[in-house]
């Protein structure tokens, strides 16, 4: 899971861009709405409502906002009508994608992302081209820079909370887990005294596609306009870059 750990570390540290924020509490809110909308405006009887509220106060949004995005859901406050479905495609080197999307208007959204795909080397595909490549885990990262804990401590430890299995790397620990057992195992892990840089559920590649320079240097920009959009909640993908080439890409940045 090397590649996942190594973008999610990219594209953690532009969320906490001042000029993201506020079109990461839009996408929040619109999750938030869609969820209360399916499932009803109480948390405790809707789990993906009671998820979504969590991701939000993960990322710092006023409860204001999480109380009005409820609110417009359930048809309290007037608002636009949200549909969430499922796009997938291809980037460069062959790269799976498989995008959340949550838009008020279908056809606009397929024509951009299209275009998006297109500019970028990759393209559109039909449904369940690469769903089966992927599996839903909840998936808890913790950053080893920030909070100190050996690997076989922490491996016990996401054990006994209901864990599936763990991905200790240099710089983040990642623990997966079936996703029955997310918000128990977060919460068991929580009260331990354990922080987590992200949590959420995820879509988990079973294998990993490398790319050499050039390919990784088209797939970090398709992944950044990608998650740019507004109707992107979320963006999988398989994609792994050697530490080589990700050291070439970070010395060019700089």
């Amino acid at each position: 899971m090397a590649g996942h750990s190594k973008w999610a570390n990219i594209k953690h540290k532009k969320q906490k861009e001042d000029k993201r924020r506020g079109k990461l509490f839009s996408k929040l809110s619109r999750k938030i709405a869609v969820a209360a909308r399916e499932g009803g405006g109480d948390p405790e009887m809707n789990s993906d409502l009671r998820m979504a509220i969590q991701k939000a106060k993960d990322n710092n949004m006023p409860n204001d906002n999480i109380e009005r995005a409820i609110k417009r859901g359930t048809g309290n406050l007037e608002g636009m009508t949200y549909e969430s479905f499922v796009y997938e495609g291809y980037g460069p080197g062959g790269v799976a994608l498989y995008l959340d999307i949550m838009t008020d208007n279908r056809n606009r959204t397929a024509s951009e992302v299209r275009h998006i795909l297109d500019k970028n080397g990759g393209n559109l595909g039909s449904n369940g081209c690469v769903a089966w490549m992927f599996q839903r885990k909840g998936e808890l990262v913790i950053d080893l820079n920030e909070f100190e804990v050996g690997e076989e401590d922490l491996l016990l430890e996401a054990l006994e909370a209901g864990a599936e299995d763990l991905d200790y790397g240099e710089e983040e620990a990642i623990i997966y887990t079936d996703p029955s057992n997310y918000e128990s195992a977060r919460e068991s892990l929580e009260e331990a005294g354990y922080e987590f840089e992200s949590a959420d559920l995820a879509m988990i590649p079973d294998n990993k596609v490398t790319l050499d320079k050039s390919d990784a240097k088209k797939m970090l920009r398709l992944m950044d306009q990608l998650e740019d959009h507004d109707d992107i909640q979320d963006v999988y993908s398989n994609f792994e870059i050697p530490e080589d080439v990700r050291a070439e890409l970070e010395a060019e940045e700089n």
